[in-house]
């Protein structure tokens, strides 16, 4: 069993919406969706793009999968996220856009923000302690030497390279992408997804996600709204 803090917009919102039938999968309920035409993609093409991002479901990454530490219960991890979320105001991207990262494609913030930054480290360092550290075979599977050295302190640290400095807030929507196929996915992504792209991003909850075991599917176990969006929803 392991567990995720992700973020992910609840289950009727139209970007929830849009994202699982896109990746083929509602990462709520873990059924398998039927998934759009796109344009120059066949079914089958588009499964192959999706297949990773699918099994984890649409997210952003906070705290990476972490096995429970030692001592710790799931009774009480839910517990703190609660008290932390209680705590924690809503807050907008002000420009999500369609961009490529490297040879993946995911909705990624247009411009720098602060308060995402400051979000995300601080979830990181509050649940620490719910954290086993990790495995030599874990370690390994990040590949270390491809690793700035940075990023190599963070993995042993925090259990993922990408956090505080080196965090880039991304919600991933395909897998690796050959440099040919790029332009053609880019156009399709933006298409499916026009109603989101160069838009806000409102950030108003924060997800535990729930592996059951290694390399099964992710699902969400419970979203915990921001302060004011709880206050908003029982005002």
């Amino acid at each position: 069993m392991r567990y995720a803090l992700y973020f992910t917009p609840p289950a009727s919102d139209p970007l929830t919406l849009a994202a699982q039938r896109w990746l083929g999968r509602n990462a709520f309920t873990g059924a398998a969706l039927e998934r759009p035409v796109a344009d120059g993609f066949d079914a089958a093409a588009l499964a192959g793009l999706t297949a990773d991002p699918r099994r984890y479901g649409f997210h952003a990454t906070l705290k990476a999968p972490f096995s429970l530490a030692e001592g710790r219960s799931e009774a009480e991890l839910l517990a703190e996220i609660g008290r932390f979320a209680g705590e924690v105001e809503p807050f907008e991207i002000p420009r999500a856009v369609i961009g490529r990262l490297g040879s993946f494609f995911a909705l990624v913030p247009g411009d720098d923000c602060a308060p995402l930054q400051a979000f995300a480290g601080e979830v990181v360092r509050r649940f620490e302690r719910f954290r086993a550290p990790l495995a030599s075979a874990d370690i390994a599977r990040r590949k270390p030497d491809e690793l700035t050295a940075e990023e190599r302190r963070n993995l042993v640290q925090w259990g993922y390279p990408y956090v505080f400095d080196e965090f880039r807030f991304h919600m991933t929507l395909t897998g690796r992408v050959p440099a040919e196929r790029q332009a053609a996915v880019e156009a399709a992504l933006v298409a499916h997804f026009a109603d989101f792209h160069d838009r806000p991003l409102l950030i108003d909850g924060l997800a535990l996600f729930r592996e059951p075991s290694r390399g099964a599917d992710f699902t969400v176990h419970s979203l915990f709204p921001l302060a004011a969006a709880a206050n908003r929803k029982t005002a």
